[in-house]
């Protein structure tokens, strides 16, 4: 493996910082959050006319047909922004859900509009209690005919309040997992945004109640194993998000360093502040190896992307929190005020630590993937 990017991967990265550097400041982020809809449909149209959401989604299908590390690429660049938009839902999860699990019919029906970034969609898994795994998934799903009525109450579902689709995770009455694919606006279907923590990345409970769907909506191959497979791949996405977020934390804190004055001198020039930003560094550096390896995994050994995408989301999880609370540590006490971004890039760090399971949660995985 090789974690060198090329010419053409870094002109990607140039093109989407210079993008959202214009079109998405902190400034257009704090106004976006604070929007009930939580991203700017002209924004995300713009996006889509770069090509983002359409970027590992096969030729075939209206995409680009790049693979999962340029995908990875767009993904630290958003997370270095906060970037609020359908992405990380349409593409990491639906569209991820779809390639592993649907069948060619499902996905000519469902991917073009997502690569296109006219249809907007998510996937609704956990529940009330906060589980992700299969066993915290109480709905169901019974079949009536050509039709299946799906009953239960999903939340943490991310932009489930906008998605146009929803491919909702419930249980036949054999106890057998699948994923229905339901219009948001559906009859039933009752959403509502969640007041979260991270106002960056707007989440919604989905109540659904006597909903009914073509039995031809379950997507073919939905089952335990399915999930494990999203999951590794969501977390993956999730662990290059966290890693640009990192970055600039550590960025901002460097800055600041070299700008803030005391006693005559920069504080960075002070031990205690100069070894905070250069321990920043060194988990940072660990933290892109992890997140690489799994990116490269992901498309090129399918053993070892088991054991490297439990790993990037333990490690980058606590990496990012570490460093964003680190990064609030070194601005004092203007890091504590809601005038300074620093608490945003926190919020965003915890909220992801804690997205489809806890760091603890994912060493767990790790150390049964294993064998330990």
């Amino acid at each position: 493996m090789n974690f060198a990017f090329t010419p053409e991967q870094e002109m990607l990265r140039d093109s989407v910082r210079s993008f959202l550097g214009d079109k998405a400041p902190s400034t257009r982020v704090r106004d976006l959050m604070e929007t009930e809809t939580g991203y700017d449909p002209e924004l995300w149209a713009e996006m889509a006319s770069m090509g983002l959401p359409a970027m590992h989604i096969p030729e075939a299908y209206g995409g680009a047909g790049f693979n999962s590390f340029e995908l990875g690429i767009v993904l630290e660049e958003t997370g270095r922004a906060l970037t609020p938009s359908p992405l990380f839902g349409s593409v990491v999860l639906a569209a991820n859900l779809l390639l592993i699990a649907g069948s060619e019919e499902q996905k000519a029906a469902h991917l073009p509009g997502i690569a296109a970034g006219d249809t907007t969609a998510t996937v609704a898994i956990a529940e009330q209690s906060g589980e992700w795994d299969v066993a915290g998934i109480t709905a169901t799903a019974v079949p009536d005919g050509d039709e299946v009525v799906l009953n239960g109450v999903k939340s943490f579902v991310v932009d489930g309040h906008t998605a146009h689709t929803v491919f909702v995770a419930a249980k036949d009455p054999g106890g057998m997992l699948g994923f229905y694919a339901v219009d948001g606006h559906a009859s039933g279907v009752v959403r509502r945004r969640l007041e979260t923590m991270d106002m960056t990345r707007k989440q919604a409970e989905i109540s659904l109640s006597d909903v009914r769907v073509a039995a031809t909506s379950r997507l073919a191959a939905g089952d335990g194993a399915t999930l494990s497979r999203l999951y590794d791949r969501a977390v993956t996405g999730l662990a290059f998000e966290q890693v640009g977020g990192a970055q600039m934390c550590m960025e901002m804190s460097v800055a600041y360093a070299k700008d803030r004055m005391q006693f005559g001198r920069p504080i960075g020039s002070f031990q205690a502040i100069k070894h905070k930003c250069a321990d920043m560094l060194v988990v940072i550096e660990s933290a892109k190896s992890a997140a690489y390896h799994a990116g490269w995994a992901a498309d090129n050994d399918a053993e070892e992307f088991r054991v490297a995408a439990p790993l990037a989301k333990a490690y980058c999880s606590d990496a990012y929190f570490n460093v964003a609370g680190d990064t609030i540590q070194v601005h004092g006490g203007i890091g504590f005020t809601w005038e300074h971004d620093a608490h945003l890039y926190f919020k965003r760090a915890k909220s992801s630590q804690l997205m489809f399971g806890d760091s603890a949660e994912w060493r767990a995985v790790l150390a049964e993937r294993l064998s330990i």
